[in-house]
């Protein structure tokens, strides 16, 4: 029998997941708010470490969405570009591990706007944060998460 892989997701943030899943929430599930954070933090080069999680989530879900796994793996690959190696299967592992730190980081910087902006529409925090993201700006650098995040349908 297989052993069904599954990714963390922070317990410090269970409550900021269930509002931005929730029904004025800008996600429909966890693993896309997961998605959208990791791809905020590696952005916002906020990789954070964690020890509590909460509830795992099915990595078989990130499979079966269009460019999930992929998003996975571009950031583990823009993290350590040096070594390719990090896409071989027996690394998922570790490509999981950079991914769940980089949506921690990203759920710390969607806490930050959402205590700035004192705001809790989330919708128009998220939409701004992706707006952000696609506007060039004159310092801009190649981003690899950024041709993901054009690509992608939130």
């Amino acid at each position: 029998m297989a052993v069904e892989i599954r990714f963390r997701r922070p317990a410090e943030h269970e409550q900021l997941l269930s509002l931005l899943t929730g029904k004025d929430g800008p996600f429909r599930a966890n693993y896309e708010a997961l998605l959208f954070a990791a791809s905020l933090g590696r952005r916002k080069e906020r990789r954070v470490p964690f020890e509590k999680s909460g509830e795992m989530i099915r990595y078989a879900l990130v499979e079966n969405r269009e460019y999930g796994d992929v998003l996975i793996d571009l950031i583990a690959a823009a993290e350590v570009p040096e070594d390719a190696k990090i896409l071989a299967d027996d690394r998922l592992a570790e490509r999981l591990k950079i991914f769940e730190e980089y949506a921690n980081g990203g759920l710390h910087c969607l806490q930050a706007e959402i205590n700035t902006r004192g705001s809790r529409d989330l919708v128009a925090i998220v939409s701004s944060l992706v707006l952000d993201a696609l506007t060039p700006t004159a310092d801009t650098t190649d981003d690899p998460v950024k041709d993901m995040l054009d690509a992608l349908e939130w």
